[in-house]
């Protein structure tokens, strides 16, 4: 039987973000993968989403300076040579990753970890025993997978997942997309710069239904701008493939074709098969690992990223795998706290949020106010001709809550806005800080200082 202090199920952002800790404070270490080092954000999602949107990008800023009379000419994408550079890429990326982690002193294990019990994982590889991992502590860093509903099942031949959709030899004619949150609306970026005829189904009222409606309004005309079809609060009732080509039936009777369609609602949890709960953890209705305020699942078990459902974000998974690891180490006592967490949505507009919006605050009962700039007023966003959007601050008894933008490049502020709310600054404490000028960063003041409008459910 093989010791360990700690031994890693899920070799991605978190379980690698964990491994890298543990073994640089000398913790022997043991790591499972089952797939691809760096698990689905390195290799089939956040960073080959962002190449192809990288690839595009320069595209969006030439129809912009056209509709300006400022530029003239076209530009051209070579996707199958965008296709081998980013293949490429993650390929060197997950092999330096694996060989990172080694060089830590890392026992890196390929192949699938399940739980034995209290302290022992069972781990097994294609074509040979398998063997029992002992250790102190367990990290259940597993992730997540594309998620489907009954009558919206990927069958991979016209109805696709993103991991289908990501490694499409062509681009189809016609694309159709049932769900409009993040991979949803950078998939319709995408596909729809390269020429495609995107539309975007949304069951909730409006599209990004994790932000407030005036954002998503703002982000619904800067993609239907761009040539997106939007159908919002209209639900599906079935997506098959026929005779070739995607086939979706609106619960209103409508039916949608579209050579091909893409199933984005939503992730689930990768928990099939596991058997955590030999360990003592428990699993919720939709079988995400429940965790205690300090991330445990168990005595000697903790669970961080996707898999127990907190927040479902790769640079969430990395925070919560670091903590873990002081805890581990004897460096951390208290309970795990995130800070205001922050979100983007990519593409030729893009949207930006950290923290509360004020639907969320509203649903607590608390009273908010909210004050906001148009990207009009900022001279970069005026440079690059991308002045359609707004940045907007949220408050409640005073305090800063949120701070959510869109607009063209508005990620670029997600740094600058977190560090804002988390050390509680107010318009008052703002001369403290010195905005370079010109930068699109000035617009965030701008709207802390705006006048503030009381809004309610």
């Amino acid at each position: 039987m093989d010791t360990f202090d700690v031994v890693i199920i899920g070799g991605g952002p978190g379980g690698a973000a964990a491994a890298k800790e543990l073994a640089s404070a000398g913790k022997s270490v043991a790591i499972i993968e089952n797939a691809h080092w760096g698990g689905t954000c390195l290799n089939c999602g956040c960073i080959p989403t962002k190449m192809l949107l990288g690839a595009t990008s320069c595209g969006a800023q030439l129809r912009a300076q056209k509709r300006l009379k400022t530029l003239s000419g076209d530009v051209a994408v070579d996707y199958a040579a965008l296709q081998t550079r980013i293949g490429r890429f993650l390929k060197g990326s997950s092999q330096t990753l694996a060989k990172n982690l080694a060089g830590l002193g890392v026992t890196l294990l390929e192949g699938v970890g399940t739980v034995l019990g209290k302290g022992q994982v069972s781990f097994s590889a294609p074509g040979e025993t398998p063997r029992t991992l002992s250790c102190a502590h367990i990290i259940l860093a597993c992730g997540s997978s594309s998620a489907s509903f009954p009558g919206l099942t990927p069958d991979h031949d016209c109805v696709l997942d993103s991991t289908d959709l990501l490694q499409i030899p062509a681009i189809p004619e016609s694309l159709v997309i049932v769900g409009a949150g993040a991979i949803g609306l950078e998939m319709a970026d995408f596909f729809a710069a390269m020429g495609g005829k995107v539309t975007v189904v949304e069951a909730a009222p409006h599209i990004a239904p994790q932000e407030d409606a005036d954002i998503a309004k703002e982000m619904l005309r800067a993609v239907s701008k761009n040539g997106i079809e939007c159908l919002e609060g209209v639900k599906a009732s079935s997506l098959r493939t026929v005779d070739g080509h995607a086939e979706l039936t609106l619960e209103d009777g409508r039916v949608i074709a579209a050579a091909k369609a893409l199933v984005a609602v939503g992730r689930t949890p990768n928990t099939a098969g596991l058997d955590a709960e030999k360990a003592g953890c428990s699993l919720n209705r939709r079988g995400y690992v429940q965790v205690n305020e300090n991330l445990e699942a168990a005595p000697g078990v903790y669970a961080v990223g996707d898999v127990n459902g907190v927040t479902l974000l790769a640079h969430a998974a990395e925070h919560q795998a670091a903590y873990v690891a002081r805890r581990i180490c004897g460096r951390e006592q208290g309970a795990y706290v995130p800070g205001p967490v922050p979100s983007c949505i990519y593409g030729s507009v893009e949207l930006m949020r950290v923290g509360d919006t004020a639907t969320a605050l509203l649903a607590q009962g608390k009273s908010v106010e909210v004050s906001q700039a148009p990207l009009t007023i900022n001279p970069i966003a005026q440079a690059y001709a991308g002045t359609a959007g707004m940045v907007k601050a949220v408050w409640s008894d005073g305090k800063l809550m949120g701070i959510a933008a869109v607009g063209h490049g508005v990620s670029h502020l997600v740094t600058v806005a977190q560090l804002l709310i988390k050390e509680g600054y107010t318009v008052e404490r703002l001369h403290e800080i010195m905005f370079a000028h010109p930068t699109l960063d000035e617009i965030v003041p701008a709207a802390l200082r705006a006048p503030r409008k009381p809004v309610s459910a």
